[in-house]
């Protein structure tokens, strides 16, 4: 018992690791704060993972520049731009121009990746007998979340398109679904739809 225990729980870490992260700053110098002489320091990349929105500080190799936007690989096989992984970001140690592309990345990512979104859509289940995960999204109330929940049962959704057109004055689901993300990447909010942190 202890032994599958185990096992699920390596499972569960392994299974968060981020396999390509994209760029949102990139400072050759490092950081501006740190005192140390420059030799000591290393360029540093913050960036955003793109399967879980996991904020990131990276290590580039040596002589390697990134740009924002840049996708890169992070994962466990070979590295062709990443040297090593510092670890997790805070999002309050986001440099100014990473906190400005933020938005924009994620943006990115839901327009992309729009089938999972709205897999989420049609299978949001209760968290408890009164809160639904539907209630999350911002502009979504209980009336939405039987809408929602109706249309779903008639006929699975296809596009947030299709989302828009079955569910009275929905909300558009993208700018819903992007700001949930920038929410949960603040760290104020209790119940994480999105963001693995």
């Amino acid at each position: 018992m202890l032994l599958k225990t185990y096992k699920m729980e390596t499972q569960k870490i392994e299974k968060s690791k981020e396999e390509t992260a994209i760029i949102l700053d990139f400072l050759p110098n490092g950081y501006p704060f740190d005192e140390r002489p420059s030799y000591v320091k290393t360029a540093i990349a913050q960036a955003l993972g793109k399967e879980r929105f996991v904020l990131l500080e990276l290590v580039p190799k040596k002589e390697m520049h990134l740009q924002p936007y840049e996708e890169v690989y992070i994962g466990e096989g070979k590295r062709d731009k990443i040297h090593h992984i510092v670890g997790k970001l805070n999002s309050s140690r986001l440099t100014r121009t990473a906190r400005t592309e933020l938005e924009h990345i994620i943006k990115e990512i839901v327009k992309k990746t729009e089938a999972r979104f709205v897999d989420f859509f049609n299978n949001a289940r209760p968290l408890s007998t009164r809160m639904h995960q539907l209630e999350l999204l911002p502009g979504l109330g209980k009336k939405h979340m039987w809408q929602i929940i109706e249309a779903r049962e008639e006929e699975k959704f296809k596009s947030f398109e299709d989302l828009k057109k079955r569910v009275k004055l929905m909300p558009d689901p993208e700018k819903v679904i992007v700001k949930r993300i920038s929410r949960e990447l603040d760290g104020n909010e209790k119940h994480r739809l999105f963001v693995d942190i």
